[in-house]
């Protein structure tokens, strides 16, 4: 019997294929107590799910350096050790035998108790512990677990993936050759899983209420990740309609290709500069394969993430080197660290707040923390001298910020003059748009910076105090709403009459049903995941700057984002999407 779920579609695309079905059942058994008979049996049962631990764990350490972003090393890496710590498995077998828990409640009361005693100590390296803790009880349930569908590591062929939800830790499991798409029952717009799924280039729909419900490994599904749309035991009927999507669909990622190693020009020409984001150094490869004008946005924080203590300057300046000589004169954008919010790095030892995305994140940290600042800094400068770099700061809300944050890049320069050291004397330095009173004051910002970067991700929920990553109100952060498109519409013009270039790097610069729209706005250049690349290349060549200017002016006058929706659909319906034979 057909089955149709519905959620959030997050990366575009048409896929059929047989389920994989992936459950964190972290609390399964965790209540449950045994007889004094099953003691042996029931320590048998954690041994033997710690042997299986261990083992994994030396797969996954293997595996690290394909890692998405490095963010799963910093979890991996300390649990082994952790695995044969003389108190931690000791306790939990004590608890088997003296309070007849099963192992189970067990792992989870005793993980629990050592995660608080780290979480609540003074030194960071010991706070960072409870990471590792956490992560390798659930590991520990994962085995003991008799009622999760199935490990990660057993996929063997091309599978959907559908889960609860997909962690960091998970996805470093994935041999990604194998997923064909992606379908949680968690997850926002800019989740974890969304991310990793934009970056393969495969479909996927997050955000699903019920979707494990009633659904096993090996059925029959068809995914519509422009639609959120998952159709499960799909009929004769439903598989001939999206057999013709399907193939439609080929034929328009075949022209798109060609368009690849093309400028991307407007037919009255107007260039466009389209460039990627890109989190690590072995992003680059597939930035570059699919025509990357260089890089607008480069997510420094996964360099802290990948690691158990803060990288030297060293080690920083040798991959922005890398970047920098890779793209070969092409600019790369470098963000300064950007953590707080939905990025943690325990060994920072950032104290826990109750609104984390409104609190003590980004340029705030950076500022606070001058040493670990400037340390960046010099590395940036460092590999300055080896190509085209750029530097731009998160998070700004205001002139003072601003001017604090490049008395910091002077101070690093004056250093490293002094040292004799070679940098990019004349290296540019913007920022991030994001909070809507930076966007308010882009005029006076715009005055004391190289170029802005407007990075809608936050941008939409700070406008609309709408969490990002929280289902319950996914259905108000929409990057479409006619406030955002206000906002944008002024950093653009501000940028403009200061003479300097506007981009965007959030989740809106991707979408080509949105470009259109953000050409008419003014912007100069968009970044995204590199996979969107030459569809967005594609979609600027097929595009007027002047109807354009007017699909804006319409869209600014929209009161609502139903409005802005229809209105973006039926232009590029009508420009972009029927000439696609």
């Amino acid at each position: 019997m057909e089955k149709i779920y519905r959620g959030i579609g997050v990366s575009e695309g048409i896929c059929r294929g047989k389920t994989f079905v992936f459950r964190h059942n972290k609390n399964a058994g965790t209540s449950r107590t045994i007889s004094e008979k099953n003691v042996k049996e029931e320590i048998s049962r954690l041994e033997s799910a710690v042997r299986q631990a261990e083992k994994e764990i030396d797969g996954l350490i293997a595996k690290a350096s394909e890692s998405l972003d490095g963010s799963e090393v910093a979890v991996i890496k300390g649990q082994k050790t952790f695995l044969s710590d003389p108190a931690y498995c000791p306790a939990i077998k004590k608890l088997i035998s003296e309070k007849l828990y099963s192992a189970e409640k067990a792992v989870k009361e005793i993980t629990d108790q050592y995660a608080g005693v780290f979480e609540g100590m003074d030194n960071a390296y010991m706070r960072e512990r409870a990471t590792d803790v956490r992560d390798c009880g659930d590991r520990l349930l994962d085995y003991l677990s008799g009622s999760h569908a199935k490990l990660l590591s057993e996929i063997r062929h091309p599978v959907i993936l559908v889960a609860d939800d997909l962690s960091p830790s998970d996805t470093v499991k994935l041999d990604r050759s194998l997923i064909l798409a992606f379908a949680t029952e968690k997850g926002g717009r800019t989740s974890h899983t969304s991310v990793f799924a934009k970056s393969l280039g495969i479909p996927a729909a997050v955000g699903i209420p019920g979707l494990l419900a009633d659904v096993s490994c090996g059925e029959d599904v068809i995914l519509d990740g422009g639609r959120g749309t998952c159709i499960f035991s799909p009929q004769p009927e439903t598989v001939r309609e999206y057999n013709i999507k399907m193939e439609k669909e080929k034929r328009q990622n075949e022209l798109f290709s060609r368009f690849s190693g093309r400028p991307a020009e407007t037919k009255d020409g107007k260039r466009v500069t389209v460039v990627s984001n890109i989190g690590s150094a072995s992003d680059i490869g597939d930035s570059i394969k699919n025509g990357a004008e260089g890089v607008g946005l480069f997510r420094t924080e996964q360099i802290y993430l990948s690691s158990n203590s803060l990288p030297d300057e060293e080690t920083q300046s040798g991959i922005y080197r890398e970047a920098a000589e890779r793209y070969e004169g092409r600019q790369v954008i470098i963000r300064t660290l950007d953590i707080g919010g939905d990025k943690e790095i325990p060994y920072l030892g950032i104290r826990k707040e109750n609104n984390p995305f409104l609190g003590y994140r980004a340029i705030r940290y950076c500022l606070g923390n001058e040493e670990i600042f400037i340390t960046q800094l010099r590395a940036i400068l460092r590999a300055s001298a080896y190509g085209n770099l750029a530097i731009m700061f998160p998070m700004i809300s205001g002139v003072q910020e601003l001017r604090a944050a490049k008395k910091v890049l002077e101070k690093a320069k004056g250093q490293l003059q002094s040292q004799g050291v070679p940098f990019d004397k004349n290296i540019k330095a913007g920022i991030m748009v994001e909070i809507p009173s930076a966007a308010l004051m882009a005029d006076a910002l715009a005055e004391e910076a190289d170029f802005f970067s407007i990075g809608t991700n936050d941008l939409v929920q700070y406008t609309l105090a709408a969490d990002r990553g929280n289902e319950r109100v996914s259905y108000l952060y929409d990057y479409l709403n006619p406030a955002v498109i206000r906002l944008i519409k002024h950093t653009a013009d501000a940028a403009h009459a200061a003479g300097i270039p506007v981009g965007m790097c959030g989740a809106m610069a991707g979408d080509p049903v949105a470009e259109p729209l953000l050409i008419g706005l003014g912007l100069d250049e968009l970044s995204m995941a590199s996979g969107a690349l030459a569809q967005a290349k594609y979609t600027v060549g097929a595009l007027s700057t002047e109807s354009c200017r007017k699909l804006a002016r319409k869209a600014c006058g929209c009161k609502d984002v139903q409005q802005v929706h229809k209105l973006l659909r039926g232009y590029y319906n009508d420009n972009v999407e029927n000439r696609v034979k």
